[in-house]
């Protein structure tokens, strides 16, 4: 079951017949905060997937010629669009992370048995790990510039970014 960051700290309050703690609520108070930024941050990606995902396949392809050589795992055209739509069903998932403040539905939905498929299917994990992480850059270059967005230090936020990517990243290798 896929949780926001409230619904989880409730849960978690209520499984231990506790109220919600102060650093619980300022945790949360923050996030409401937060909530235009995360959303301009949302909104950039989601409406940069396609460039991103583009861009990332192509400079992966670029790093790691064998993918797309005769034999290799993105050979055929049928191959590499599956690459692509793994690479943005991941950006997809991430997205959704970054908009709950929550890596749940991230694990969850994506994640979970990802590394044994890819192991079962003979999918090279570092080269997806490499092109998840050419995401992350693409996403925060576009997600870091400063024009159009609420103002204010989004540093925590990016740091937050780029932990999903990095999870998603794990994951796979």
């Amino acid at each position: 079951m896929v949780q926001d960051a409230f619904t989880k700290v409730v849960a978690q309050a209520d499984t231990r017949g506790e109220y919600l703690s102060n650093d619980q609520l300022d945790a949360l108070l923050a996030l409401v905060k937060d909530g235009n930024k995360r959303v301009d941050v949302v909104n950039r990606i989601s409406s940069n997937a396609s460039v991103i995902v583009a861009n990332a396949a192509r400079s992966l392809f670029e790093e790691q010629p064998q993918l797309i050589a005769p034999g290799g795992n993105a050979y055929t055209n049928r191959r590499a669009a599956a690459c692509l739509r793994d690479l943005e069903i991941i950006l997809r998932y991430v997205t959704y992370a970054i908009f709950t403040g929550d890596a749940s539905v991230l694990d969850d939905r994506a994640l979970n048995g990802l590394r044994e498929t890819y192991v079962a299917l003979g999918t090279p994990g570092a080269s997806v790990a490499v092109g998840i992480q050419k995401l992350k850059e693409a996403s925060l270059a576009i997600a870091s510039d400063p024009n159009g967005i609420t103002p204010g230090d989004c540093s925590s936020l990016l740091a937050e970014v780029a932990s999903y990517f990095d999870r998603a990243s794990s994951a796979v290798s």
